[in-house]
């Protein structure tokens, strides 16, 4: 009586068990892919054949197998992983010189420039495919939300230091950032985009670089903006960062740095800094304007005569009458917008 009991209640359980597999494949057809049911049935066909070779040679756990079989087979289905290893496949075939076929071509890398061309040709050869894919990402990025033109020569200058920091890392071996306050409070943007690529290399690579790695790699593309050298960057900085010291003293009040103004300001500062680095001296002829800027405007000429001082002093460089004039403007409206705010520039320092 037991052993019927117990035969009937076995047959009871698989019964319920297809009536409730079979109303769960109604109900979810259409949300299943077919290519995910192709999948799963081939992986159950293949436990079938496998429970009657086990069953044969006395196997166990068959249950376990067959749910570890449709367990991997649904997430190699879900990630692709067919996928990525034939393009893996793919790029492990083809050698060097051997030519590809069109509809395989994912990214096309080229230069205007001869001697940037021979660069990335030679940094294609020397480090991982996939750091200048990352570093391509980026600077992809990078244009979209800037809505800027970058030099060309960041496609070597950005993959190259990635490639660089991720050496380091891996060494132990980071470098400090000593401006990565000044980074952050001008290039706010790039500071940004800075961050998305470390948040890139750590999704990609599963390495974490410092924070000062995202104010590097900000200059760079600010280097990029300018279209000037990296050697001139931090010079650049500093001179930014020595011109907001020279006007907070200079008027000791207040100013928005969350104005459009400042924005602007800090924009024609960095234009100001590559031209004086770049000796190219900007000239016109309006004499009536530089002259009613220098009446109307008297407190911000005279800052901006202090600029010129600090700049022939350190940097033994000529500023313009129209420089001048131009910073007189910039300092008038910054000032200006400072007084519907409350922001004090001392708390910056």
């Amino acid at each position: 009586m037991l052993d019927l009991l117990h035969t009937f209640s076995g047959v009871l359980v698989n019964v319920l068990t297809v009536l409730i597999g079979s109303t769960l494949g109604l109900l979810l057809k259409k949300q299943i892919p077919e290519k995910l049911t192709t999948a799963v049935m081939t992986a159950i066909g293949l436990c079938t054949v496998a429970i009657g070779v086990t069953g044969v040679i006395k196997g166990q756990n068959q249950l376990v197998m067959i749910i570890s079989l449709v367990l991997g087979t649904i997430v190699g289905t879900l990630i692709d992983i067919d996928g990525k290893l034939t393009k893996i496949g793919d790029k492990l075939q083809k050698k060097k010189g051997e030519t590809i076929p069109e509809d395989k071509v994912e990214k096309i890398y080229t230069m205007t420039d001869s001697k940037r061309l021979g660069k990335l040709e030679q940094l294609l050869e020397e480090i991982p495919l996939e750091y200048v894919e990352l570093s391509t990402e980026v600077i992809e990025y990078a244009k979209r939300v800037l809505q800027k033109r970058l030099s060309e020569n960041i496609y070597i200058t950005l993959t190259d230091h990635i490639s660089f920091a991720i050496s380091r890392k891996n060494e132990n071996l980071e470098y400090k950032n000593v401006m990565l306050p000044e980074i952050k409070r001008f290039y706010g943007q790039e500071y940004e985009i800075g961050k998305y690529a470390l948040e890139l290399v750590e999704k990609r690579l599963g390495i974490r670089l410092v924070e000062d790695e995202a104010g590097f790699i900000a200059l760079h593309v600010v280097n990029a903006e300018l279209e000037t050298n990296m050697s001139d960057m931090y010079q650049i900085t500093e001179l930014i960062r020595d011109i907001f010291e020279i006007i907070r003293v200079h008027y000791g009040r207040s100013y928005n740095p969350d104005s459009l103004d400042y924005e602007r300001f800090v924009t024609h500062l960095k234009y100001f800094s590559q031209r004086l680095f770049n000796n190219t001296i900007v000239k016109t002829d309006d004499g009536v304007l530089q002259d009613m800027i220098r009446v109307h405007y008297t407190q911000d000429y005279n800052c901006a005569l202090k600029i010129k001082s600090f700049v022939q002093a350190k940097y033994k460089k000529v500023i313009s009458d129209e420089e001048v004039t131009f910073l007189t403007i910039h300092l008038h409206r910054l000032f200006m917008a400072g007084e519907k705010g409350t922001y004090s520039s001392d708390a910056e320092e």
